[in-house]
């Protein structure tokens, strides 16, 4: 639902998210800015959420989590929902609640809706494992390299038809490569280091993101090498940096992946369906 990397919104691409639908369950992976709007736009049903997984606490992964049950709530939701992800996400949730007090009194009094409280329920992670199954996905996870979160982590859902493995933000890591191991279907980050230079430049801690940058991040040259030694039969590129506009060529995306990587190559577009 969003494929732009970091926290600078964009014309052209929304922050992260991605929805995996099971017989009409939906299942999240990160909740960036706009996530419920893109749901709207998706025709994914606020009802038919069943959890979502957040694979770490930067901005551009986690901002609407709290909004996203706010909003839900609102609208159709009247179950609960499971929420997973690293500490302090427990935390982060209810001071969203406590933050959105005034309007939850009203809504709870004007409009007899119940305590969006009594529909969360949070489950937070430190190792990997599995997290979360039910009769349609079973989700494991694997902690991944993006310093300095820790912990990070990637997600695989298995469902009756397909393996979907979402990266989260990771460098090259042998735990991915594990996880991923013969899925169906692998979602990852991917960074254009020529293209990324002249932005880094024209920021006053250039010298900070740009180790930020390549020591937390895979970049387009490396990202196919990984999916080979995954053995994944399709590649999904997503959480592009740089994302926005004028943006890098699909070409130079296609040109740095396609020699180490024989599989089908998707560039990821926000509403993209799979």
């Amino acid at each position: 639902m969003g494929t732009g990397g970091g926290p600078t919104p964009k014309a052209n691409r929304a922050a992260s998210a991605n929805a995996v639908v099971v017989g009409g369950r939906a299942y999240l992976v990160d909740a960036g800015n706009g996530v419920a709007r893109q749901m709207a736009l998706a025709g994914i049903p606020f009802d038919s959420l069943a959890a979502v997984m957040i694979t770490h606490h930067h901005s551009d992964h986690n901002i609407d989590a709290g909004a996203l049950l706010l909003l839900a709530w609102a609208a159709t939701l009247s179950h609960p929902i499971e929420f997973h992800g690293p500490p302090p996400l427990a935390a982060m949730l209810r001071d969203t609640l406590r933050a959105n007090r005034a309007d939850i009194a009203v809504r709870r009094k004007d409009e007899g809706r119940v305590d969006p409280a009594t529909l969360l329920r949070v489950h937070e992670h430190r190792q990997p494992g599995l997290v979360y199954a039910d009769d349609r996905v079973r989700v494991t996870a694997a902690l991944v390299e993006h310093p300095p979160m820790v912990p990070s982590f990637a997600y695989r859902f298995d469902c009756p038809d397909r393996s979907v493995v979402f990266s989260g933000d990771t460098r090259p890591s042998d735990a991915l490569v594990e996880l991923a191991r013969g899925a169906d279907i692998l979602v990852h980050e991917v960074m254009h280091l020529p293209a990324i230079e002249p932005v880094i430049a024209s920021e006053p801690n250039a010298a900070r993101l740009r180790e930020h940058l390549l020591a937390s991040h895979t970049s387009s040259t490396e990202v196919g090498k990984l999916a080979s030694r995954a053995r994944v039969r399709t590649l999904v590129l997503s959480h592009f940096v740089p994302g926005g506009l004028p943006g890098v060529p699909d070409a130079e995306w296609l040109a740095a992946v396609r020699p180490d990587f024989a599989g089908e190559i998707v560039l990821g577009r926000d509403l993209m369906v799979l």
